[in-house]
């Protein structure tokens, strides 16, 4: 289970501790992506598995389906953990999420 609100930092080379407790139920590794309101949001591999599923049955056809699909999907990426418990955040995720230095991850599910 996700829950709690913890505060770490991104370290110069980009890289963001993830909680014991996170890292427990992510198992190896994970799958981050942009998220709802300029959150990121990091998934199990299986639970993303069923995002994809979701999005990829969206009706093609409508212009605000196919752009939330495009967002979610192209963004992301997968994630390993290193032996410290940290993943590398790319770039063009730090932007979108305007992530500095400070930073709380939430668990909401």
């Amino acid at each position: 289970m996700f829950i709690g609100e913890y505060k770490h930092t991104i370290d110069q080379k980009k890289r963001l501790a993830i909680p014991a407790k996170f890292r427990k139920e992510l198992g190896g590794g994970a799958v981050i992506t942009r998220g709802l309101d300029n959150c990121l949001t990091l998934y199990t591999q299986q639970e993303w598995g069923k995002v994809a599923d979701k999005l990829g049955s969206l009706p093609s056809s409508q212009l605000e389906a196919r752009g939330f699909a495009r967002v979610m999907l192209a963004g992301a990426m997968e994630v390993e953990f290193d032996q410290l418990g940290r993943i590398l955040i790319p770039d063009y995720l730090k932007d979108y999420a305007s992530l500095k230095k400070n930073v709380i991850i939430a668990g909401l599910y």
